[in-house]
């Protein structure tokens, strides 16, 4: 299991700083849409200045018609980032679209479909999908795999469940992780590393935990250490 910094503080200064502190490990840090739309390309490569170890997550769940999604897909290819997420709910023809633009370079990044948000609880869930989301979150992670991508994003909750029903290899990514049980804020399907290792998770997300600690060195060398 690896564990993905969440860069989610309110200026590139902060989340440079946080960065920085935790050079001496060879980690992911997760970019999202604040500080992308912010601090863009430039970011990006102050953050492998820091540590060219650093695996880059650029978490833009990309959600548009195939071939605008593929196009898009080309040109986060080209910032050198290491993986990126797509929604599964844009289906099945626009994720194998995507996957088919991105056969013609030598290298790419990981690709995985959103299943269903951790904001969401199962009723605002069914609201918008019309089924439960154990049920659709395997649906969506089985419409992924046929398509050809790496893995998934979903709950630690869904993730042994999906890995049963694709492959024990295809990835899953689950965010809102609080390591040692701390208050799951927004996130409504949260789980500790313990769960997420007892359900095969390949990544966790952990942003809260560390970046509001006095000391996010120690808090990530603890997550590690329980990994």
């Amino acid at each position: 299991m690896k564990l993905c910094v969440a860069l989610d503080l309110p200026s590139a200064k902060e989340n440079l700083a946080l960065a920085n502190s935790l050079k001496d490990f060879d980690i992911w840090l997760k970019v999202g849409f604040r500080s992308y739309i912010r601090d863009g390309k430039e970011f990006l490569i102050q953050l492998k200045q820091i540590n060219p170890n650093f695996k880059i997550f650029l978490d833009l769940k990309l959600y548009d018609i195939p071939n605008t999604m593929a196009d898009a897909a080309l040109e986060i290819a080209s910032l050198g980032v290491d993986m990126f997420n797509l929604h599964a709910s844009s289906g099945k023809i626009g994720m194998q679209t995507v996957m088919n633009r991105l056969e013609s370079l030598e290298k790419r990044p990981l690709v995985l479909a959103v299943t269903a948000l951790t904001s969401f609880d199962n009723d605002t869930f069914k609201d918008i999908y019309c089924e439960n989301i154990d049920t659709k979150a395997t649906k969506f992670a089985k419409d992924s795999f046929e398509a050809g991508l790496d893995g998934v994003v979903c709950s630690a909750f869904e993730s042994l469940d999906i890995k049963n029903n694709t492959s024990k290899q295809f990835i899953t990514l689950t965010p809102g992780i609080r390591p040692f049980g701390e208050d799951a804020g927004d996130q409504k399907r949260v789980a500790n590393t313990k769960i997420a290792q007892e359900q095969l998770v390949d990544f966790i997300v952990v942003g809260r935990p560390i970046y509001k600690s006095d000391n996010p060195k120690e808090v990530v060398s603890k997550i590690l250490k329980s990994i």
